[in-house]
């Protein structure tokens, strides 16, 4: 098992079923159910000086998501031009996640989810088993879609034990 497989299976890992659509829905109310109750003050709420605020780990399940829809898309459409990976730290420190309100974020998450949901289940099988290069490692369509839901759930792990008990 290469380095880069070893470390898209702790993600893999998490996703219970293997229905993964139907877990990406279940991911996706599982982490609306935790922001929507949330006040703005504790959107802004960062469990240890230098982590992500709430509102910024949400801007990056939205952004991350973006990224594995373009990937799986591009893969899906046969288009085999190489593709690097992104900095998230970049991305969050540019995000402007916490000059924005909760429900801004909230329904941002809602219609990214919303069309990573449509576009997935839309590809027939044989896109899905379709592999591209990402960072020099071979990726199917469908593992991109599976990193989706064990990505958020990764996340969600760590709102519960980290940001929670703290609010």
């Amino acid at each position: 098992m290469t380095e880069f497989e070893k470390y898209i299976q702790r993600y893999l890992d998490l996703v219970p079923s293997e229905n993964w659509i139907e877990e990406m829905k279940t991911a996706s109310d599982a982490t609306l159910e935790i922001y929507e109750s949330l006040s703005e003050e504790q959107g802004n709420y960062a469990y240890a000086e230098g982590k992500w605020s709430l509102k910024i780990l949400l801007q990056h399940l939205i952004d991350t998501e973006k990224v594995f829809a373009y990937r799986a898309l591009r893969f899906s459409r046969k288009d085999q031009s190489l593709v690097s990976g992104f900095d998230e730290e970049a991305w969050a420190d540019n995000s402007y996640a916490d000059n924005r309100t909760m429900k801004s974020l909230i329904k941002e998450f809602k219609l990214t989810r919303k069309l990573s949901i449509k576009f997935f289940k839309n590809l027939p099988q044989e896109a899905l088993e379709l592999i591209g290069i990402v960072n020099g490692n071979d990726i199917k369509v469908e593992t991109i879609g599976k990193l989706t839901v064990g990505h958020n759930l990764h996340h969600l792990n760590i709102i519960k034990e980290r940001y929670l008990p703290n609010l």
